[in-house]
């Protein structure tokens, strides 16, 4: 489910709570509303409010460290595609072909996170092999050991394409996680429960249903950010595809 539906489906959650509310205490009787029972209801809605808070706060917290080590994953795994490139052209012209194959791995990674894919081109498939850096690998070994050198730059070839393959897999394990249904769930209820007893508490005229939507618009877009960095190669706030369009203007030249 898209952020931008979750944050709509959450304003239309708390709107609708809040209207119910408002309903709700022109059919009660008065003395359900009187002092007394004002102050329980504010006492219980004291308690959901900070739970509500807390799990909001931790959420953000959360998403912005999955977006954070999204970034400096993606960061780091382009530096070592220079790096190995760099180590390939070292090595030799006999490396031309590999480093090839490295190009296309950034073009890859770019049609297949951040929207470069044609209409009519099939999406790719994070679990297929040769779309990664393991043919890359082959070609490392198959390289004939000329003195020591050589053999030096290999292993440490080897070495590179080892992480880049390695944060490849761990990008593809992690990348479908997201923010669980049921606590989402949860939390869009506690604060339900929230916005109905600012309608059941609230006289129903126009400045206080303005500032209840405004409310509603806060806490939905906080939603909607926890939700959207929760997935950070997709939606509205995203990593940046420029460290990959950076080293696609560099890899295979000298």
């Amino acid at each position: 489910m898209g952020s931008i539906l979750v944050g709509g489906i959450v304003f239309a959650s708390l709107v609708a709570a809040t209207f119910a509310g408002m309903a709700l205490r022109a059919r009660l009787p008065n003395d359900h509303l009187d002092a007394d029972s004002k102050e329980v209801i504010r006492l219980a809605t004291a308690i959901v409010g900070t739970l509500s808070a807390l799990a909001l706060g931790l959420l953000i917290v959360s998403a912005k460290n999955v977006y954070d080590n999204a970034d400096a994953e993606l960061r780091s795994s382009v530096a070592r595609v220079i790096l190995l490139d760099r180590i390939l052209a070292q090595y030799g012209d006999e490396t031309s072909e590999a480093r090839g194959r490295l190009r296309e791995l950034i073009e890859t990674r770019l049609r297949s996170g951040w929207g470069d894919r044609n209409e009519d081109e099939a999406p790719v498939d994070p679990y297929d092999a040769s779309q990664t850096v393991e043919p890359v690998q082959v070609e490392i070994r198959a390289l004939a050991r000329v003195d020591e050198a050589h053999r030096t730059l290999q292993s440490r070839a080897l070495v590179v394409s080892g992480e880049i393959a390695e944060a490849h897999w761990m990008m593809v394990e992690t990348g479908t996680e997201g923010l669980p249904t049921a606590f989402l769930v949860i939390l869009v209820f506690w604060l339900a429960w929230l916005f109905a007893t600012f309608g059941l508490q609230a006289p129903p005229n126009a400045t206080v249903v303005c500032i209840i939507l405004v409310c509603a618009v806060s806490v939905a877009g906080a939603v909607f950010l926890i939700v959207d960095m929760a997935h950070p190669y997709i939606g509205a706030v995203h990593v940046s595809d420029e460290p990959l369009r950076s080293a696609l203007a560099h890899i295979g030249k000298q």
